[in-house]
């Protein structure tokens, strides 16, 4: 089992920045690839990008690209999203989750932190 829990939602004016954590617990961390999604109101989950085990690789949605970040600290069994240039639309609740195999659907899933961008 892997426990996850986001934090570092809140409320920003749009074209401002926050960064999400997700502290991991349980089984071991780095053997996981780590994924960001969010669920804006009244719309499918959505995903963000994913960070591979290594910390080499990360993937992203065209609608973040170039504006979130995505990084790990192995060491701290956290991940990040960092969210620059915040819109409105970007207003939704984040969740992280873990992949335990490529391709495969994710496996552990946190309980979500809200983030509201004002425009």
């Amino acid at each position: 089992q892997v426990q996850l829990v986001e934090s570092g939602g809140g409320l920003v004016q749009a074209g401002g920045s926050l960064r999400l954590s997700c502290a991991a617990s349980g089984r071991t961390f780095s053997s996981y690839a780590m994924g960001w999604f969010r669920r804006a109101p009244g719309k499918e989950r959505e995903w963000v990008g994913t960070i591979s085990r290594s910390v080499i690789n990360t993937y992203y949605a065209d609608s973040v690209k170039g504006r979130f970040t995505i990084s790990r600290d192995n060491a701290k069994n956290t991940v990040y999203l960092q969210m620059n240039s915040l819109k409105p639309e970007d207003t939704a609740v984040y969740y992280c989750a873990a992949q335990g195999v490529a391709g495969r659907p994710f496996d552990y899933w946190g309980q979500g932190t809200q983030v509201t961008v004002s425009s």
